[in-house]
C-alpha cells in the first residue's frame, strides 16, 4: 500500500465537527481552517483535482482571502472525503457523485432526484442487473 492509499484509508470522515480530528493531526483546533495543501495531503487528492471539484460541485465553497488562497472549514472537508469515496473507490462520475450528494450539477436545470412508482420497479430490476455485471467483472478480475 502507498502512502497516498494509506492516508486514504484514513479518510473516512463523519459529518459533525469531529472530521478535521479524525484527519489531522497537526496540533490545530479540530474546527481549524484548512490550506487546500493541508487538505490534499491529508486526504491523498491532488491540488487540481480538488480545484476542479470546487467548479463541479456548488455546495464546495471553501473560504477564499487575499490572492484567491483557499481555506477549508470542517465540512468541506467532510463534503471532499464524501466526493473522493464515490468518485474515486464506488466508481461515480461527477455528476453522478453530484447527485448522490443530492447536489445539482454546474449547468444542469433543478430537477427533483425523486423516482415515480412507475419507474421503480424497472430501475430496482436495472440496479440489480448492474450488480450482478458488477459481480461477474469482480469474479474476472481476481481470476487474473
Amino acid at each position: 500500500m502507498t502512502a497516498s492509499e494509506a492516508n486514504r484509508t484514513e479518510a473516512v470522515v463523519p459529518k459533525d465537527g469531529a472530521a478535521a480530528k479524525a484527519i489531522f493531526n497537526d496540533g490545530k483546533a479540530h474546527d481549524a481552517l484548512r490550506t487546500i495543501g493541508e487538505v490534499t495531503k491529508a486526504l491523498g487528492i491532488r491540488q487540481h483535482v480538488l480545484r476542479y471539484w470546487e467548479e463541479q460541485f456548488p455546495a464546495l465553497q471553501p473560504i477564499k482571502r487575499s490572492g484567491n488562497r483557499r481555506y477549508y472549514r470542517p465540512e468541506d472537508v467532510a463534503l471532499i472525503a464524501d466526493i473522493d469515496r464515490l468518485v474515486n473507490r464506488e466508481g461515480y462520475t461527477l455528476r453522478g457523485a453530484g447527485m448522490a450528494l443530492g447536489q445539482k450539477a454546474v449547468g444542469e436545470a433543478a430537477m427533483p432526484l425523486e423516482r415515480s412508482e412507475d419507474a421503480a420497479p424497472a430501475a430496482d430490476a436495472v440496479f440489480a442487473d448492474l450488480r450482478r455485471i458488477r459481480n461477474r467483472l469482480a469474479l474476472a478480475l481476481a481470476a487474473d
